[in-house]
């Protein structure tokens, strides 16, 4: 039998960046795009590999974009981190895992380089395939801190929990990452919200990975851990935006939660250098007449629109800087 999981595409409408710092966020999930893991019984356990995977290239240019786009090591790695870490957890917890092998796999159609969480969608899925093939249960508050810890203890990567619990948790989560809860538990506070209490939501991203490669040097980590009083302010600010848009999607205050939207994009650029290809994004959106802020890291971007009439401007003048608009599906 062969047993096939998903884990979406994520969205942060408010609160970051300081999800990494104990703040607040709101996140969404975005069903337009996913990771999809395949595993099955074989005498021998196996990791497929994909295209992205592979050390064949046609020439020397495909070799190149397949770095630029996919980095240096593909996504199979991702699929060891979670096999190692699901297997030490059931260690840990005296988990007898049943005696057998598989083969597994995975696709993704998340685009990359765009901060919507691809990487971990597909340790997500990963861990949802193994949690199935051997019956073992993870409780959900639980498992993103695990499928992180796939990624920063085995892997080295840089990241923070947002993405892994709206990956795990789905719709519309409002997280609290306060630091007292977060270093004595290993995970924060986690409320689902009713998404058909939100409004009118776009995404747009950057469709030519040229546009968001170049990265621009910040030293926010630094500065947090050093006590920079205009970080520090401007997260506590930032987490606050998520607070005041909880209680807003709650009452219905969509103008409210517009204008925190755009203020938490601000905020943000009070603290760290953006690149112009992604003050582009925001700002040719803002002339629309919709607000903007960063879904996650950059290369794409998430708020509200009006009306059918707004949206089909921010589809035209969007599409003039390479950019693709969608309207995500969150329920």
């Amino acid at each position: 039998m062969i047993i096939e999981t998903r884990a979406f595409a994520r969205a942060g409408l408010l609160g970051n960046p300081s999800d990494g710092y104990y703040g607040k966020t709101i996140s969404v999930s975005v069903r337009n795009f996913g990771a999809r893991v395949q595993i099955y019984q074989t005498p021998r356990l196996v990791i497929e590999e994909t295209p992205e995977d592979r050390n064949q290239f046609r020439n020397l240019y495909q070799l190149v974009d397949s770095v630029r786009l996919t980095g240096y090591y593909g996504g199979a790695r991702l699929v060891k981190a979670a096999i190692v870490k699901f297997w030490q957890y059931c260690q840990e917890n005296s988990i007898k895992l049943e005696n057998k092998n598989f083969t597994i796999s995975y696709q993704t159609s998340i685009p990359r380089q765009v901060g919507m969480a691809g990487s971990s969608a597909i340790v997500t899925a990963s861990f949802r395939a193994l949690m199935q093939f051997y019956n073992v249960d993870i409780v959900q508050h639980i498992l993103p801190t695990l499928i992180l810890q796939a990624e920063t203890d085995e892997l080295n990567i840089n990241a923070g929990l947002q993405d892994r619990v709206i990956q795990v948790y789905e719709g519309c989560v409002y997280m609290d990452f306060e630091k007292g809860q977060l270093e004595q538990n290993g995970y924060g506070k986690y409320e689902p919200i009713d998404a058909s209490k939100l409004p009118n939501l776009y995404m747009a991203y950057k469709t030519r990975l040229s546009k968001v490669s170049g990265s621009m040097f910040n030293n926010l980590k630094e500065r947090f851990l050093s006590g920079d009083k205009q970080v520090l302010e401007t997260l506590g600010e930032i987490a606050h935006c998520a607070q005041q848009g909880k209680q807003a999607i709650l009452d219905n205050d969509h103008q409210l939660l517009n204008t925190l939207i755009d203020r938490n994009f601000d905020l943000r650029r009070k603290i760290m250098n953006i690149s112009p290809s992604n003050i582009e994004l925001v700002e040719t959106a803002r002339k629309c007449g919709a607000s903007a802020k960063f879904s996650g890291s950059g290369g794409a971007i998430i708020g509200m629109y009006h009306d059918d009439e707004m949206l089909r401007k921010l589809i035209v003048e969007l599409k003039k800087i390479d950019a693709r608009v969608i309207k995500p599906y969150i329920l």
